[in-house]
């Protein structure tokens, strides 16, 4: 039997190799010159990492073979240089799949063997490290935006901005796109109140105007919350003992300022008024187009008019609700009751909920209503939306 290599040995010069490996990732790419491939990162026991690639004519021959988080033996494959701006390891080569290639079902390699290799947010920040190659993150998320929806090449794509922060108290700027986003967002609703550990693998270091961030690489990246992984561990117990909040941002005006230097500059910048200047104003009174400070009470919520809406999943715009035109058990009904999306033309949307807070607030001059949503409201109330109503996500 011939003996076991390991990833650190393999080299262009021939094909009979035999490697034990764990797949730490597994996605499938699709590109107009190769078509759609099966691409993967693998880990051997001694934590060296290499790529890996199956090209699309034998896709169908590994697919059902190869599952991100088992351990394989594979005997005879070529490998290959690695080249590229987004390089999964640093292994100057890769594994590429022949027709002759086997896949073994062997013993498997420890759990706790993930591959994964925090980088230091100094060294991204200072441009140390050369962004041709993804890399690994672990921070505590201590600022978080609204997820937002942009156009991207022509397509509506959620995105959302998040701050971590690092042992040292360093941070570093991360945005997530697409369905990390969408991700993100739902389970910082759910934890609100804990501490929140992001670990991003396969990372992409993002340079604009000299500023440094990181970004999620299309379906090569990963993304864990307080995952249960040594390294997580590790970190949380290397952490500030400040007990610091999650700051929650609104995505149009910042409004949360968690730094008291900047909280005392907006204070003594912002001009503040009473609620009778407010409603005397001339000027419509809307975030943007302008801002005051209004000290005021929280005398009642205005129940009547609601106190939470239900918005589509897809685009984040606001479902109708629609009777039925007949009676019957459909658990997707809701009260006799369905909804429907403008925007996306769907009668059976995924739906979300939001805070929609009619707030009856006075001061020594009058009374009026704010109306805080979603994330501003989250503030106030301290749990999700979701905790405090009968109805669930609904949708297919």
């Amino acid at each position: 039997m011939a003996a076991m290599n390991t990833i650190s040995e393999l080299k262009p010069f021939k094909s009979m190799w035999k490697v034990q490996v764990k797949i730490i990732r597994l996605w499938k790419q699709y590109s107009a010159a190769g078509g759609e491939t099966i691409e993967m990162v693998f880990v051997d026991a001694r934590g060296d990492k290499i790529a890996g690639t199956v090209k699309k004519e034998l896709v169908g021959k590994f697919d059902r073979v190869l599952q991100e988080g088992e351990t394989k033996v594979l005997i005879n494959f070529t490998v290959t240089h690695s080249t590229g701006s987004y390089r999964t390891t640093s292994h100057p080569f890769k594994i590429v799949f022949l027709p002759t290639t086997r896949v073994r079902i062997c013993e498997e390699l420890p759990n706790n063997l993930t591959g994964l290799n925090p980088v230091k947010f100094r060294d991204v920040l200072n441009g140390v490290l050369d962004d041709d190659y993804l890399i690994d993150v672990i921070g505590q998320i201590v600022e978080v935006s609204q997820m937002e929806i942009v156009s991207v090449s022509g397509k509506d794509t959620h995105k959302i901005s998040v701050e971590l922060r690092n042992e040292e108290d360093e941070r570093l700027p991360l945005v997530l796109w697409g369905k990390f986003a969408e991700d993100v967002s739902n389970a910082i609703q759910l934890r609100s109140e804990q501490s929140i550990v992001c670990v991003l693998r396969f990372g992409k270091i993002k340079v604009w105007k000299e500023d440094r961030s990181i970004s999620n690489a299309y379906n090569v990246s990963n993304v864990a919350l307080n995952p249960q992984m040594d390294e997580v561990q590790a970190f949380m117990s290397l952490l500030p003992k400040d007990d610091l909040a999650l700051a929650i941002l609104d995505s149009k005006s910042n409004a949360v300022v968690p730094g008291v230097k900047e909280r005392d500059e907006f204070f003594h910048r912002t001009p503040k008024k009473t609620i009778v200047q407010v409603l005397e104003s001339k000027q419509v009174f809307s975030i943007s187009c302008g801002e005051c400070i209004v000290m005021a009470s929280i005398a009642a919520i205005d129940s009547d008019m609601g106190w939470y809406y239900l918005s589509c999943k897809v685009c984040a715009k606001k479902v109708l609700t629609v009777p039925n035109d007949m009676e019957d058990e459909d658990e997707f009904n809701v009260g006799g009751h369905n909804y429907y999306c403008v925007k996306c033309k769907n009668a059976n949307p995924i739906l979300l909920l939001g805070y929609k807070l009619h707030l009856v607030v006075l001061d020594a001059t009058n009374n009026t209503k704010f109306l805080p949503f979603d994330n501003l409201a989250l503030q106030l109330l301290h749990k999700p939306c979701i905790e405090l109503t009968s109805i669930k996500p609904i949708g297919p």
